[in-house]
This record gives structure tokens, C-alpha cells and sequence, in this order.
């Protein structure tokens, strides 16, 4: 969180500090296949009868997001259409860094969480862009338009876009290694982790004071929906952790993917299958705005709702 306040500072004083592309690409790399491994991992420690249920549930939670966040972006906040539908899939879509950030946290206070919680992290992602891309499809589709084959692009570039291609293959991979495969990339994946996550975040503090003008443009409504809506999806995802058997800790991981928006894999999906979108609009909302408030603000709100519930 240091680091991440450290770039924001960077941007707001026009420090000359950046990033090259290709690091920026390695860190994201890193960053997700150690996730996807050691969460591939503990899923073969606990066994899949442990996983399957909140694991369905993430994903039911991560499709429907959209679902209501759509109509209330698209008649409470009177944003267009294809600009609403590309706020929504991001919405339902998750944020790598928030996640590993509460995961961090947790771990800090000593509260107790299921290592296997990464898996819902994986599942929670595509179904959110799915959902997002359709209903933009939908509401901008012409006569004449190929719909079959916009959305099957759609589909290829949530299924197999970088992002979930690197989570979903080293969760595969961790699973069919178990400890025994740990032992041996460990020094890789697990000792220099911290690291490269504090230099991840500086850069991500950066992105996100660059974009902290755009703040204007976006107006009051996306002001309040990038912390009002995380705030209930959070809640909801702390209730469906708790009623799907989860820990307190793990129904609080749940909440804290719930409530964070996409800014790696949906962004990428919505440039490609809605052009028309806004990416001042989504990127703004997600990264300016939910992404600051969830990273310093939001995890412990979401751990008091999880001990209110288990109490």
C-alpha cells in the first residue's frame, strides 16, 4: 500500500517516473501464474469436494454483477448503452492486486483463510466479461450484424485472453503438481513474491494518479456508484461465502473479489469486442476510483461485515 501511495505521488507530481511496457507485462505475468500455482496447490491439498460449491457460487456471482449493475448504470446514471454494459462487466470482473492485497492483510492480522480461495478468483473473471460483452451486443446490435460471430470472439478473448489463460493453466498445473511441484519452483514463486508485488503496485499507483483528472470528466453519478456498488457487491459476497460453508476469512476473500473491478483481462476483452465504449468511463471508474478506495479503505469493512455475520 506504501508503494501504491508512493506512485500515486509519483503522478500528481509529474514525476518523470514510468515503467517500461515489457516490465509492466512481466510483473502481471509473475503475478498471475504464482497466484494460479499456488492456489492449483491447495486445491489438490483440500480436494475438490471442498471447492466445487463456493466455487460455483463465485462464478454465479461474478455472471449476474452485471446483470444488475447494467440497468442501474444505464437508467440511474443515464450512460449509454455499450458504455454501460462495459462499466458492468468490469464490475463483475475481478482485481488480481485487491485480491493478493486482502490475502496480504489477512495474513498480517492472523485471520485464518482457505489457501484454496485463489480458484474463485479464477472462476469469477470470465463469466463477469461474458455477461458484459453480450448485453453491449445486444443493446448496440444492428441490422445486419454478424451477432454469432461478435460474440463468439467475445468469448474466445474472455476464455483465452492472457490474464485468464496464465490464472486457469498454472491453477491446472499446481493441481496436477501438488506439494511436491511447491517444493521445487518455491524460490521462484514464493520467496520473491512480495517483492515484485510492491513494484507492481508502484506502478499501478502511478496509472491510477494519471488518471485521477479524468475524475471530472466521469461526473458525480460514477463518482458514487465506484464506491457505493463495491461496497454492496462486497456484502454479498461475504453472505455467499458464509451460506456456501466458507471460513470467516475466505467468505471475506469472497466479498473483497465481489466488491473489485477488472483493470487487466476486462479491458482487454471490452477494447476488443465493444470498440464503441468509453475507456475514459470504465477505466476511470475502475481504476480511479474503486480500485484506490477498495486497496486502502474497503478490506477491513469487509472483514467487520464477515464478523458481524459469524458472530
Amino acid at each position: 500500500m506504501l508503494f501504491f501511495a508512493l506512485g500515486l505521488i509519483a503522478a500528481l507530481t509529474k514525476s518523470d517516473l514510468k515503467f517500461p511496457e515489457p516490465l509492466c507485462t512481466g510483473l502481471t505475468i509473475y503475478l498471475l501464474v504464482a497466484i494460479g500455482f499456488k492456489g492449483g496447490v491447495a486445491i489438490a491439498e483440500a480436494g475438490l469436494a471442498k471447492v466445487w460449491l463456493p466455487a460455483c457460487a463465485a462464478m454465479l456471482l461474478g455472471a449476474l454483477i452485471p446483470l444488475w449493475t447494467y440497468p442501474v448504470l444505464r437508467f440511474g446514471g443515464k450512460i449509454s448503452a455499450v458504455d454501460s454494459a462495459a462499466i458492468a462487466a468490469h464490475y463483475g470482473s475481478v482485481s488480481a492486486v485487491t485480491f493478493i492485497a486482502a490475502t496480504d492483510y489477512l495474513k498480517a492480522i492472523n485471520q485464518p483463510f482457505e489457501n484454496y480461495a485463489t480458484a474463485f478468483f479464477a472462476v469469477m473473471e470470465s463469466p463477469a466479461i461474458l455477461v458484459g460483452v453480450v448485453l453491449g451486443k445486444l443493446a448496440t446490435k444492428k441490422s445486419g450484424d454478424d451477432s454469432f460471430t461478435s460474440l463468439k470472439t467475445a468469448m474466445h478473448e474472455a476464455l483465452f485472453g492472457r490474464s485468464i489463460f496464465l490464472l486457469v493453466g498454472a491453477l491446472v498445473i499446481g493441481a496436477l503438481c501438488g506439494e511436491a511441484g511447491m517444493t521445487k519452483v518455491e524460490p521462484f514463486f514464493v520467496t520473491p513474491f512480495q517483492g515484485v508485488l510492491a513494484l507492481f503496485l508502484l506502478e499501478m499507483g502511478i496509472v491510477a494518479g494519471r488518471r485521477l483528472g479524468d475524475l471530472r470528466k466521469v461526473g458525480p453519478f460514477l463518482l458514487a456508484f465506484g464506491i457505493v456498488v463495491p461496497l454492496i457487491n462486497g456484502a454479498l459476497g461475504v453472505w455467499l461465502g458464509q451460506f456456501t460453508g466458507l471460513t470467516l476469512g475466505g467468505a471475506t476473500l469472497l466479498g473483497v473479489l465481489s466488491a473489485s473491478a477488472s483493470y487487466i483481462a476486462a479491458p482487454a476483452a471490452i477494447r476488443m469486442s465493444l470498440p464503441d465504449a468509453n475507456p475514459t468511463l470504465y477505466l476511470t471508474a475502475s481504476l480511479a476510483i474503486t480500485f484506490p478506495f477498495n486497496i486502502t479503505l474497503d478490506i477491513p469493512i469487509y472483514l467487520e461485515i464477515a464478523r458481524r455475520l459469524y458472530s
